[in-house]
């Protein structure tokens, strides 16, 4: 029994292309769905969190307050490391792209962007040093820097090459839409 109310990816399933009711392009968006990994990641940190919790309750009911207070911090750190981890990635809006990682936000306005284009490079495994061959999304500025935007092989995108394509394709239309079109060459 399909439950389309459900789906995150409804919008994408439609023949039509006029703009949805909830569509607004002012605010900041991720344009595609969190990975598995990424999600399970989160979903492992906020368990540990619960059973810090849990212990903080335990030393506070035994009369030790201070033991309670840092144990209840260590688990805000906890619960705070994974909210960010579900943060992290590409969001775009009609002001630009953000790159959102675990410690920095980098937000580059459309007016700063020359091209944005899937290259095949080495890229990092799931953030970790070990790199493979794969496919990144890279944002070109114009003072001549780069930004990796998407890679197919971090947490969102691992064993789901459709979703990297589409993801790509969605930021390269947004910097198609709103981006600074190139003066032509006479």
């Amino acid at each position: 029994m399909p439950l389309p109310f459900l789906t995150a990816d409804r919008a994408f399933d439609t023949t039509d292309h006029v703009a949805l009711p909830f569509d607004d392009h002012d605010q900041w968006r991720r344009p595609y769905r969190p990975g598995s990994w990424r999600v399970g990641a989160a979903a492992l940190a906020l368990l540990l969190a619960s059973f810090v919790l849990l212990a903080a309750v335990i030393i506070a009911a035994a009369g030790a307050f201070s033991g309670a207070l840092a144990t209840f911090g260590i688990a805000a750190l906890v619960i705070a490391a994974a909210l960010r981890v579900l943060r992290m990635g590409a969001w775009v809006s009609r002001a630009g792209v953000r790159r959102v990682g675990f410690f920095s936000t980098v937000t580059v306005p459309w007016a700063k962007v020359t091209s944005v284009r899937t290259t095949q490079q080495p890229v990092r495994w799931l953030g970790l040093p070990r790199t493979v061959q794969g496919q990144a999304l890279v944002l070109d500025r114009q003072v001549g820097e780069q930004l990796l935007l998407l890679t197919d092989h971090n947490a969102d995108f691992l064993s789901r090459v459709e979703a990297f394509d589409r993801a790509a394709d969605t930021v390269e239309a947004w910097n198609a839409e709103y981006g600074v079109v190139p003066a032509a060459t006479r």
